[in-house]
């Protein structure tokens, strides 16, 4: 190892302490972030929560999904919980679906936002309908497109409170389905949430996903809703988390029991529309969130350009032989994260993926920089 140090030049030397920093950092991430979730173990109650809890679902267009989905939400084995199904201006069957639902389901309510022409809303004034709906304290949210992987997941959300606890952050998961697509929009979810979940663990809570995220009526209110970011189309998870999460008052909750499963975007156009909008709700962080999130795609990048210029000299064996041993220890990793959260089918795409989605990353920062500049926002 001395003789390899003497016999590389001056700027292989400072590319081969570059390469090693990057290593660093990344493992940062897998062992000091990613690894928490991985082993992480909520705290058991002695006696099942039977304290109430609301569960707000917004719906627009959604007859199909709210069919076949909405069911497993009523049917969980949970004491005393209501549904708050909140129709966002549907034109399809939705209103008559509800209604007939509410007929043999009497925990379910809907209520109804009528179509205005005159003013144009989001997602977060039918978030806000439903919450001041709601009767109890505690706020349980998911999608209209979700379903719970277990009927034990209020009783897994509900345990995972105590008496300082103002939020709890699940995982929501995509279905397994045929095609690539499918996989790469997994393997992101299980990145993105081992982020999250992870940062959450060690005291940075920084967001949450609706498809499984809880939190208290009195802190919605307390807190002024979502006033500061209302004008933002999107945000209305992950700024609001981003905003009010506090480290003593944030709980995590990823047991299997505990998760969620939702249809995953079938066309590129629809994930990257999907994507654009979870960037442009991004930039609004904290500035700390930022460079944390910020530096793990960066550092993943040198990391590579480092590699590829150690393939073009006589030393490219170091080169490879770094990137063979970050690749086993990102496959195992992975693979325990994948265990964790109930992922099955994406770890050997990650060779190609982790390259991929740092590039994937950028172009939809560019993408939003040249429509905002255009004026233009789908």
């Amino acid at each position: 190892m001395e003789n390899l140090f003497l016999e590389l030049s001056k700027d292989q030397f400072i590319v081969l302490i570059i390469l090693a920093s990057t290593l660093f950092v990344q493992f940062i991430y897998y062992f000091g972030i990613y690894f928490r979730v991985i082993f992480h173990r909520s705290k058991k109650q002695i006696q099942l929560s039977t304290e109430p809890v609301s569960i707000i679902i917004c719906a627009k267009n959604e007859e199909t999904n709210l069919k076949k989905f909405l069911p497993k939400v009523l049917e969980q084995e949970y004491p005393n919980f209501e549904v708050i199904v909140v129709n966002d201006c549907s034109e399809d069957g939705t209103e008559m679906l509800l209604a007939k639902l509410e007929q043999t389901h009497k925990n379910l309510r809907h209520t109804t936002i009528e179509v205005d022409n005159k003013f144009r809303h989001g997602k977060k004034l039918a978030i806000t309908i439903g919450i001041k709906s709601a009767k109890s304290n505690i706020l349980i949210f998911t999608d209209a497109d979700c379903y719970p992987a277990s009927k034990n997941w209020l009783h897994e959300i509900a345990n995972s409170y105590s008496e300082n606890t103002n939020i709890v952050l699940g995982y929501g998961k995509y279905i397994k389905a045929k095609g690539l697509l499918n996989r790469i929009v997994r393997f992101d979810t299980l990145l993105i949430g081992l982020q999250y979940l992870g940062l959450a663990i060690v005291g940075k809570p920084y967001m949450g996903v609706g498809r499984n995220l809880s939190y208290k009526k009195e802190l919605f209110f307390n807190g002024s809703g979502f006033g500061k970011h209302y004008h933002i189309l999107s945000g209305d998870d992950d700024l609001f988390i981003n905003e009010h999460a506090k480290k003593k008052h944030t709980q995590v909750c990823c047991t299997k029991e505990s998760i969620t499963c939702s249809v995953a975007p079938t066309t590129f156009a629809e994930w990257f529309k999907q994507k654009r909008r979870h960037i442009s709700s991004g930039k609004h962080y904290k500035f700390s969130d930022k460079v944390i999130l910020g530096l793990e795609p960066i550092s993943k990048l040198i990391f590579y350009i480092a590699i590829i210029y150690f393939l073009f000299t006589p030393f490219y064996i170091v080169g490879l032989g770094i990137y063979g041993f970050r690749l086993f220890v990102q496959m195992i990793i992975f693979k325990l994260g994948m265990n964790k959260l109930s992922e099955k089918g994406v770890l050997f795409l990650i060779p190609i993926l982790d390259i991929f989605l740092p590039l994937f990353q950028i172009t939809l920062i560019i993408s939003n920089k040249i429509t905002a500049k255009n004026g233009k926002w789908n």
